[in-house]
């Protein structure tokens, strides 16, 4: 494989070919469209066009279902010479802008519905294809760093569409334009994954039927054992997105009345965990390039044990409690930050070559289960009345202890 350095790249930032810059430009700017849209979707399609609340959590749920089809169809036609990495990105890349046109036209449930089912099947195809195109294209000293870049092309993308759809709201009103542009973005990524990115797979090597690579794969005993842990890991991330803002603003105790911390305040504890995300992803990456990816991910387990407790801290001492916070999001974001690149590295370890796009994908389809189980999980327990909301963190804390027995033994073994 041919690598294309470049001289003139500063020293902080990874040497990594050509076709994973664009790759990772291309992943920002289409995130930037989907940060115009994820968090003011439900506020425009309740408060606007009039559907229901429930109406609108269920169309949104429905991405985790279509989602896994996505995936499931994702590991063959990436494995395969007909597809390819290439077409499968472009092809996911349709889908996204199919979905987002729809929902600028949406008016009623099943046009809402539909939108979100191709968002799910569109990303459901998109992430393995993304994931295996960056594994092609680095060698695997430089994996780490290649999905590093991915991820942060991912964080910077979203915050920065976040901000600025929040700044044509409130300047415009003009929801529906946010789903316009995000369709272009779709679009334009597209454009250059058809003229700047060729087939990076090499197809000497396949599965002699469509469906064996999945055979392969769920027969393979460490990929197993890491897709169970994977799937803890994911549902992880989902509390601290989706739980731990309404733990923080219905149970942590922040003033001096009682009352949860605002939503001034819970805005600016996140930022901070999405800042330092964005500001330690690369020196961590390098700082810990001579450890076994288990054991990278079993360091993230014992963050996440750390960061889970720490929360728990938070909710039972008031007066430390924003201090607490601040040190609780920080452990967090970096246990996110050993997490993201190391897990999709250790399973193109795995992979035979041909198999890549099979083992990729179900590494995605724990996201896609972690998404669903998730939310459910961390509502129910934000439904009950404290110390059980807060015994809720401490739960989680316990089940990272078979998190880093298995981690423990994959290092040992693979």
């Amino acid at each position: 494989m041919k690598i294309f350095p470049n001289p003139s790249r500063p020293s902080w930032l990874p040497d990594l070919d050509h076709r994973v810059w664009i790759l990772a430009i291309g992943r920002l700017l289409s995130q930037m469209g989907s940060g115009f849209t994820l968090f003011y979707a439900s506020i425009f399609f309740v408060n606007q066009v009039g559907l229901s609340a429930t109406a609108v959590g269920v169309g949104l749920g429905s991405t985790a279902v279509s989602g896994i089809v996505g995936r499931l169809l994702a590991g063959v036609m990436i494995d395969s010479p007909r597809w390819g990495r290439r077409w499968t990105l472009i092809w996911a890349l349709f889908v996204l802008a199919i979905a987002a046109t729809i929902l600028a036209i949406t008016n009623n449930f099943p046009l809402f519905l539909a939108g979100n089912l191709l968002i799910g099947l569109g990303t459901g195809l998109y992430w393995p294809a993304n994931e295996t195109s960056v594994a092609d294209l680095t060698t695997p000293e430089q994996r780490n760093e290649g999905y590093a870049l991915t991820r942060l092309a991912d964080t910077v993308g979203l915050g920065v569409g976040v901000m600025l759809g929040g700044l044509l709201i409130s300047t415009t009103g003009a929801f529906r334009a946010l789903f316009v542009i995000d369709a272009v973005s779709f679009l334009v990524f597209l454009g250059v994954v058809y003229v700047a990115i060729p087939e990076t797979a090499d197809f000497s090597q396949r599965p002699p039927s469509m469906w064996s690579g999945w055979v392969i794969g769920l027969r393979d005993r460490a990929l197993l054992l890491f897709l169970l842990v994977n799937i803890l890991f994911t549902t992880y991330i989902v509390q601290v997105q989706a739980t731990l803002p309404l733990y923080l603003s219905n149970f942590v105790q922040g003033s001096a009345s009682g009352k949860g911390f605002t939503s001034d305040t819970i805005s600016i504890l996140f930022s901070w965990h999405i800042f330092l995300g964005m500001v330690f992803q690369f020196p961590i990456v390098r700082w810990l390039r001579q450890w076994t990816r288990p054991g990278i991910l079993l360091g993230s387990a014992c963050l996440w044990s750390m960061g889970f407790v720490l929360t728990w801290v938070t909710g039972v001492t008031p007066r430390l409690a924003l201090l607490s916070a601040v040190i609780t999001l920080a452990v967090l974001g970096m246990a996110i930050v050993l997490y993201t690149p190391a897990a999709s590295a250790y399973v193109v370890e795995l992979a035979p070559d041909g198999l890549r796009g099979v083992y990729l994908s179900l590494n995605s389809l724990c996201w896609a289960i972690g998404f669903l189980i998730g939310p459910p999980l961390g509502g129910l327990a934000m439904d009950q009345p404290s110390p059980w909301a807060d015994y809720f963190w401490l739960a989680l804390a316990t089940t990272t202890i078979p998190v880093i027995l298995v981690l423990h033994w994959l290092d040992r073994t693979t």
